[in-house]
C-alpha cells in the first residue's frame, strides 16, 4: 500500500518555498507532510498533500518543475522503542531505507485516545516493506488515511 508524494524543485532564490506553498494555500491544498533539503544549485520540498492531482496542477500552472513518487507511511508504536521496532523488522527483511521523514499531524486512534505518530518513508522496495510491515501488525496507511489527517 502506497501514497503519492510531490517532489518540488525549487531555486536558490530567497521565498521559492514561501511561493510554493501559497500556490498550494490559493487552492486550498493541505500539507500532511514536508521535509526540504538543498541539493546543489537547487532545493528539493517533497510533500504529501490531501489532493495529489490538484496539488501537482496547480504547481505545474504556477511554473514549478513537479514530479510524483510512491513511498510508504507508517504508523510508529508510541511506545518507547516504537521506531527501533518498525526498523527492525524492515532491516531482518533486507529492505533498505532511501529517507524518512515525519507527517505534520497525527492519526487519532479510538484505542490510544490521542495520537499516533505517523512517519514517511521511501525503502527501495516499497511494496516489500508494506507487506512486511503488515505481517508484523505494524500499521501502513494508504492515500484516503493520510489524506484524512
Amino acid at each position: 500500500m502506497s501514497i503519492k508524494q510531490i517532489s518540488v524543485i525549487l531555486d536558490e532564490q530567497s521565498g521559492s518555498l514561501s511561493e510554493m506553498t501559497k500556490v498550494l494555500a490559493d487552492k486550498n491544498v493541505e500539507m500532511r507532510a514536508l521535509t526540504f533539503h538543498e541539493a546543489g544549485n537547487f532545493s528539493v520540498a517533497r510533500i504529501i498533500v490531501d489532493n495529489v492531482l490538484w496539488a501537482s496542477s496547480a504547481l505545474w500552472q504556477a511554473g514549478f518543475t513537479a514530479d510524483t513518487a510512491d513511498v510508504t507511511a507508517v504508523e510508529i508504536p508510541d511506545k518507547d522503542g516504537g521506531l527501533s521496532c518498525v526498523l527492525n523488522v524492515i532491516e531482518r527483511a533486507g529492505i533498505g531505507i532511501k529517507y524518512m521523514y515525519p507527517v505534520l499531524s497525527r492519526k487519532k486512534t479510538v484505542s490510544s485516545g490521542g495520537g499516533m505518530p505517523v512517519l514517511v518513508f521511501r525503502f527501495n522496495d516499497d511494496v516489500k516493506a508494506a507487506d512486511v510491515l503488515k505481517a508484523e501488525g505494524i500499521r501502513v496507511l494508504g492515500q484516503g488515511e493520510l489524506s484524512a489527517l
